[in-house]
């Protein structure tokens, strides 16, 4: 039987994209998603909760993301589940589920200020090259 494993999510960023390089001179970008969630209680009472949810970007739309989004830019994020392990120095086993984004959308102005004909050149969204999307 074929699986599925795709994402999509729509939130505020928690903090400023954190971008790095990798040792082999790819750039990777760290997002940090709140996706709030309403529901009523047994009481009828809207509830509502945000689920935090760790995203990671890879090459030009890694550095695309450090240079546009800033904490509390609302995106759309499209991508897969990936379960990250490892062990720490002490031998304890660690995990951490978060989404491989494939595509990143800026659904708000830049934060940068940057006039109307900057924005215009400002890329949307980008997808890595040799990451298929996965349908």
């Amino acid at each position: 039987m074929n699986s599925i494993n795709h994402v999509i999510l729509i939130g505020n960023l928690t903090r400023d994209p954190e971008l790095r390089k990798i040792p082999s001179g790819k750039a990777v970008a760290d997002l940090g998603l709140a996706v709030n969630e309403g529901y009523k209680d047994k009481d009828g009472k809207l509830v509502e909760r945000a689920v935090f949810v760790d995203v990671v970007t890879w090459e030009r739309q890694a550095e695309t993301c450090a240079e546009y989004l800033k904490k509390g830019a609302p995106v759309a994020v499209e991508g897969r589940l990936q379960l990250d392990q490892w062990e720490t120095e002490g031998g304890e086993k660690r995990s951490k589920l978060r989404v491989r984004a494939h595509r990143v959308h800026f659904l708000g102005r830049p934060a940068n200020g940057k006039d109307k004909s900057e924005q215009s050149r400002a890329p949307k969204d980008s997808v890595p090259e040799e990451e298929p999307m996965p349908f």
